[in-house]
C-alpha cells in the first residue's frame, strides 16, 4: 500500500482542489500514476527527493484538470487540424538536440519550447499578445539552475525557450518516458515497455493542439528519442509525418546517456556500476523496437541523418531533410540557420567528460549489444 504523501486518492483530491476543477478526461491515465506513484515510493530517494516528485505528480494532475477544462470549454482545440509534423527521433546524445536547435530556427517551424512542456494550458485572463508570466518563471529558475549546476549544463543547455522533447508532454498522461529516471526504475520500467501508447499518443495530440490553438505555427517541429518506441502510433495518430532519424556509434551515445540519467538521479541512492546496464539495456531495446516497426513503413517517410556527416556539415544534412520532405526552405530560413551554426560551436558550453567504465560496461558490451544496428547505420 502506498505511504500517505503517495497516496492515489489523496493527490486526486489535492489537484481538485487547487484547481476548482474536478474533470480529469480519459481515465486511462490512471493506471499509469497508479504504477508511477508506487515507482516513487517504492524506491530510496532521498526526503527532499520525494517531496520533489509528490509535487510534480502533482503539478502534471492540476496541469491536466485546466488542459481539460480548456477542451471543454473550447471545443474547437480538439477539432483543430495540424500540419503533419517533422519529427526526430534516435539515441539520446546522437546530435538528436542539436540538429532540432538549428531546424527550429526556420520561420516556418513551430517547435515545442521547454517553457510550454511546463505550461500547456492556457493561461485564465492572458491578453491576446502579451507574455505569459510562467515563462518569465520559469526563464528564471533555469538561468539560476544554469549557475548552480554548470556541468549538467554541459550536457543539456536549457531555458525557458530552448526547444525542448516532447516526452515531457506525453507525462501529463501520465505515460512515455517523464524525466528519463522512471523508465529506469521498477515498477514503472516494466510497466512501460509493455504498455499500448495509442492512447497516449492520441492525448499528446490534442496537446500540441491546444498549443497550436493558443500560439499558432506553420507546421510542429518535433523530437524525442522516446519515439522509437511508437512509431507505429505515432505515425497513425500523424499519417503525413516526416521522420529524422540521428545516429551515433553507440560507444559515444551510451556513455554520455549515462552520464546524463545519473545526473538527474541526484535525489536517488544507486549504484554507477549497476546503473549502466540497466540503461543500456533501455534504450537498446527502444532502438531494436523503432527499427522493426520502421522496416514496415514507407521508406521516404524517413530520412538518417549521421552524426559526424552533422557535425562536419550542417547545411548539406539539412538540406537533405527539406528535400526528402518536399519542404520550402526561404532565404529568410537559410540565414537565420547560417548564423545559428556560427554562433553555436560544439562544445559550447563545455566539453562534457564521461567514461563507460564508471557505469559498469565495457565497449565490448556496447559493441555486442548494438552489433546488428552498427553495421547497418553507423558504418
Amino acid at each position: 500500500m502506498a505511504s500517505r504523501e503517495f497516496d492515489e486518492a489523496t493527490l486526486l483530491e489535492e489537484a481538485r482542489q487547487t484547481t476548482g476543477l474536478k474533470d480529469f478526461g480519459p481515465e486511462e491515465f490512471r493506471e499509469g500514476l497508479r504504477v508511477l506513484l508506487e515507482t516513487y515510493d517504492g524506491q530510496p530517494f532521498t526526503e527532499k527527493g520525494r517531496a520533489r516528485n509528490r509535487r510534480r505528480v502533482l503539478q502534471l494532475l492540476a496541469t491536466r484538470l485546466r488542459a481539460q477544462a480548456a477542451f471543454n470549454n473550447f471545443p474547437e482545440i480538439q477539432k483543430r487540424e495540424l500540419a503533419p509534423p517533422t519529427i526526430l527521433t534516435g539515441l539520446p546524445r546522437s546530435g538528436t538536440s542539436a540538429l532540432f536547435n538549428l531546424l527550429a530556427t526556420d520561420p516556418t517551424a513551430r517547435a515545442l519550447l521547454l517553457w510550454e512542456t511546463q505550461f500547456p494550458d492556457p493561461l485564465e485572463g492572458l491578453a491576446p499578445g502579451a507574455s505569459d508570466p510562467r515563462r518569465d518563471a520559469i526563464e528564471a529558475y533555469y538561468k539560476k539552475s544554469r549557475e548552480k549546476n554548470p556541468e549538467f549544463t554541459k550536457i543539456h543547455f536549457a531555458s525557458a525557450d530552448t526547444p525542448e522533447e516532447c516526452v515531457l508532454l506525453h507525462a501529463y498522461s501520465f505515460n512515455g518516458v517523464h524525466l528519463g529516471i522512471e523508465v529506469m526504475l521498477e515498477p514503472y520500467a516494466s510497466w512501460y515497455q509493455d504498455q499500448d501508447l495509442r492512447p497516449m499518443y492520441r492525448e499528446y495530440h490534442d496537446y500540441l493542439r491546444l498549443l497550436d490553438w493558443q500560439r499558432p505555427g506553420e507546421r510542429w517541429l518535433l523530437k524525442a528519442p522516446a519515439h522509437m518506441w511508437a512509431i507505429e502510433a505515432m505515425i497513425e495518430e500523424f499519417p503525413g509525418v516526416g521522420v529524422v532519424w540521428s545516429h551515433r556509434d553507440p560507444l559515444r551515445c551510451v556513455a554520455s546517456i549515462c552520464s546524463m540519467t545519473a545526473a538527474l538521479m541526484k535525489d536517488l541512492a544507486f549504484e554507477k556500476k549497476a546503473l549502466g546496464p540497466v540503461v543500456m539495456e533501455f534504450y537498446a531495446k527502444s532502438l531494436d523496437r523503432g527499427l522493426a516497426a520502421r522496416a514496415s513503413q514507407d521508406p521516404a517517410r524517413f530520412v538518417d541523418v549521421q552524426h559526424d556527416e552533422f557535425v562536419a556539415n550542417a547545411t548539406a544534412a539539412v538540406s537533405r531533410i527539406y528535400r526528402q520532405f518536399d519542404l520550402d526552405r526561404s532565404e529568410d530560413a537559410v540565414a537565420a540557420m547560417e548564423r545559428h551554426v556560427r554562433e553555436h560551436p560544439q562544445n559550447k558550453h563545455g566539453r562534457h567528460e564521461y567514461g563507460l567504465e564508471e557505469f559498469g560496461l565495457t565497449p565490448s558490451q556496447v559493441r555486442d549489444r548494438f552489433a546488428g544496428y552498427i553495421d547497418d547505420f553507423t558504418k
